[in-house]
């Protein structure tokens, strides 16, 4: 078995709940279980008082001991150029997606041991360029060789159809996660599995739930005590793991009882709630998103050309298609039960081990054969006749329609705008508007050395070249000199040199070049052992019914000292100013809001003053 070419592949599902890896084993996809014995581990990220990497289930207790040294939901933020605080650290999405995959990494390492490994991963559908490129660095900086990006309903559609290769027929993907929905419809004919048509929603998952679920139970404190518990950062962390749990329990239960003694603190008195939700309350909260889902369905039937009768199987995948409504719906729908044989956690990871498989040939006597397609139409902006009267820019023209069969190459001729023009931008877009400004822009170049033509048009061939990544090429050519000039999309983004890329590299490895794995002491979590011992002193009095605390802070343990009390105060400036400041000032609000409150955590005087000292100097030049 040994060669020193072989490089093992793998299937990763980097989820926004939870993410898995698989491999093909004896002709079949398979979870590799990390060390510990787990198929799948929570996206959750922290980072201790020692600088320990915490990543999975043990860091997903950090959301709520430890909130501002914890971060989830990544996967929602990717393609974003904006950082994420974590532990006074900021991280860009895909570093902080990179220490995810790079735990799945190490599950991979323990099978096959050191040496190259190469990753497929999947992302939704529906997600835009920029989040793909961002995906695949994510996987890069956690140490994979990364060549191929695949659609999530695709992938769960793979996982499905290696075990139906002589089930020929339509079925349809109804993938909803923890942070975004897809849906496609794909054909099955001898092998060969065929995306017809996708759309979705990339901000619509479980994590909406849970925060409708929150914000019930926050109205519920705020009507008995008056005070919002969203704007304490600890509180707003508590209720969102409880809303969580509770929309798991709802799935089971028609009702359960939420008691928390402790939520958060108004008067140095405990704040808690009491109550019982239903599923019916449940369902009501989300039902106009669920309700959204079903929009998608009819949007996907009608670009594949099929009616719902035509549809023979139904495929959920997604921890939130275990909510009963979304089994109800669609019945409703489709007039037959969804296929409940695929595993709505592990059946995006499994098909991606699937096509790993077909691509490192370990599958190439399976006679399975996957195409996918485009989800976006793709094109640029040229000039467009507005209202029958004049021609305006902005206009749209589409090269490559949604829903084309990937990969694809298309050429369209457009031809220069102005007399004597001798250079011409083209504007990329993706989106479906016939006007740019509604559309997504992935990027633009100038193609110059166009002869001065003063009697007609110059011709311009422009080019898109998709492949199966979902990454865009174009280009464009002056058809009278044979001049040409082209981009990847991908690379024009953001990273125009190796320079960015190296950055994030760098910041990484003196993450874990800090951080001792090994060296799990008392120490890792004192911080949270603080918070519970308080959590559990208030508790103590809620339950005896006292009704004033302060003979507990007379011990000096617990009393708040004046400069914490000033931190808060100016926290709480901070948090105000947020609605109320443009988009560029916000970064430096949320900055002195990320020092405070790390300051208030280490509970150090001279970290205090010197937080409460910058702290006073930003807000006083905002607030001017």
């Amino acid at each position: 078995m040994k060669n020193n070419n072989f490089r093992p592949i793998v299937g990763i599902d980097l989820g926004t709940t939870n993410s898995a890896v698989a491999y093909i084993h004896n002709g079949k996809p398979e979870i590799i279980e990390s060390q510990e014995g787990k198929r799948i581990i929570p996206s959750v990220v922290l980072i201790d008082l020692k600088g320990n990497i915490i990543v999975g289930e043990d860091a997903r207790s950090g959301l709520v001991a430890m909130p501002d040294r914890s971060i989830a939901a990544v996967k929602r933020q990717m393609g974003s150029d904006k950082p994420i605080s974590i532990a006074g650290q900021a991280l860009l999405p895909e570093e902080a997606s990179a220490l995810i995959i790079k735990e799945l990494k190490r599950h991979v390492d323990a099978l096959y041991g050191e040496g190259e490994k190469e990753a497929v991963i999947t992302v939704p559908a529906y997600f835009t360029d920029e989040q793909r490129r961002a995906t695949k660095e994510a996987g890069e900086l956690a140490g994979f060789a990364v060549e191929r990006i695949i659609n999530e309903p695709t992938a769960a559609a793979l996982a499905y159809g290696l075990d139906h290769m002589d089930e020929d027929g339509v079925y349809l993907v109804y993938d909803l996660g923890g942070g975004t929905f897809d849906v496609s419809v794909v054909e099955m004919m001898n092998g060969l599995l065929e995306v017809k048509a996708s759309t979705g929603n990339r901000q619509l998952g479980g994590e909406d739930f849970d925060w409708k679920v929150v914000d019930f139970l926050s109205e519920k404190i705020i009507g008995d005590a008056g005070v919002d518990p969203r704007e304490d950062i600890r509180a707003k962390a508590l209720l969102k793991d409880e809303a969580e749990k509770v929309k798991k329990q709802l799935s089971e239960n028609t009702s359960v009882t939420v008691e928390l003694p402790l939520v958060t603190v108004k008067d140095n008195k405990p704040v808690g709630i009491s109550t019982e939700i239903t599923r019916e309350q449940f369902i009501a909260l989300i039902d106009n998103q669920l309700q959204e889902t079903i929009e998608s369905i009819y949007a996907v039937l009608k670009d594949a050309g099929h009616s719902p009768q035509e549809i023979d199987e139904i495929l959920l995948v997604g921890g939130s298609t275990r909510i009963p409504r979304v089994a109800e719906l669609i019945r409703e729908l489709f007039g037959k039960e969804p296929r409940t044989d695929v595993h709505p956690d592990e059946a995006v990871a499994l098909g991606a081990a699937v096509q790993a498989g077909l691509k490192s040939g370990a599958l190439s006597e399976s006679g399975l054969v996957a195409t996918d397609v485009a989800p976006f139409s793709m094109g640029i902006a040229v000039l467009k006749e507005w209202k029958g009267l004049t021609q305006r820019p902005g206009g749209f023209a589409p090269i490559i329609p949604r829903n084309t069969t990937i990969p694809v190459t298309r050429t369209e001729k457009f031809g220069t705008s102005a007399p004597g023009q001798t250079a011409v931008s083209i504007e990329i877009y993706q989106g479906e508007h016939e006007w740019v400004k509604h559309n997504h822009r992935l990027g633009e170049f100038l193609l110059e050395g166009i002869p001065e033509n003063v009697n007609k048009q110059e011709e311009v061939d422009v080019t898109f070249r998709y492949n199966l990544n979902g990454i865009l090429e174009v280009s464009a050519k002056c058809v009278s000199t044979g001049k040409e000039m082209s981009v990847v999309v991908q690379d024009a983004l953001r990273r125009d040199s190796n320079e960015s890329f190296q950055e994030s590299v760098q910041r990484l490895e003196n993450l874990w070049k800090n951080a001792d794995a090994d060296d799990i002491g008392d120490d890792e979590i004192g911080y949270a052992d603080e918070d519970w011992k308080m959590i559990d002193d208030l508790l103590d009095e809620a339950a005896l019914g006292k009704s004033d605390i302060d003979a507990d802070y007379e011990s000096g343990e617990l009393t708040p000292t004046v400069l914490e009390e000033e931190a808060f105060q100016l926290r709480e400036r901070a948090l105000n100013l947020l609605d109320k400041i443009d988009e560029s000032a916000r970064n430096k609000v949320r900055m002195v809001i990320d020092l405070l409150e790390a300051a208030i955590t280490e509970n150090d005087v001279e970290q205090l003053e010197k937080a409460i000292d910058e702290a006073t100097d930003a807000l006083i030049d905002l607030e001017l």
